[in-house]
């Protein structure tokens, strides 16, 4: 029986379907927290580099403007998620969101909320990569899973 519950998300269906998997087979008796990491728009851009920092600070306003989207986005995404969980019977008082910036690597801030947290089990919804992308590129639900330590983790497709 899981007792505390985290479940990563993004905005995408994989990440829907995870919530849906918690809803569903979960008991309502434990406490479940949403959880997503926003990767850093500059880095992502490739736009953290010395000489690419003058075109940052030119252009700060758009940059912020993407990532405040974004942001958005994930909030709203959370509270379709959360009107899931409580309408499947937990209570709302248990289910909580938590929305954080990349600070090492999506995967490792994952597991990092899940150890710091004392999760008993992490729901991850499986990405929609091709076998050569997966092997390239790797996945964040393939690293969680193989790094995860003292925590069940449950990958949903």
């Amino acid at each position: 029986m899981a007792k505390k519950i985290l479940i990563a998300v993004d905005e995408s269906k994989n990440s829907m379907k995870a919530v849906n998997y918690v809803a569903k087979g979960m008991e309502k008796t434990g406490t479940v927290t949403l959880f997503s990491v926003l990767p850093d728009a500059t880095a992502a851009c490739g736009l953290d580099s010395p000489s690419l920092t003058p075109v940052f600070k030119e252009n700060i306003r758009t940059f912020c403007a993407i990532e405040d989207a974004k942001k958005d986005t994930v909030k709203a995404f959370m509270g379709k998620a959360k009107k899931i969980l409580v309408q499947a019977g937990f209570p709302s008082k248990n289910v909580a969101v938590k929305i954080r910036k990349k600070k090492v690597g999506i995967a490792r801030d994952i597991l990092k909320e899940a150890e710091q947290g004392k999760y008993t089990t992490l729901v991850i919804g499986r990405r929609g990569l091709s076998g050569i992308k997966q092997f390239m590129l790797g996945s964040v639900s393939n690293k969680v899973v193989q790094l995860a330590k003292k925590v069940s983790v449950i990958v949903v497709d």
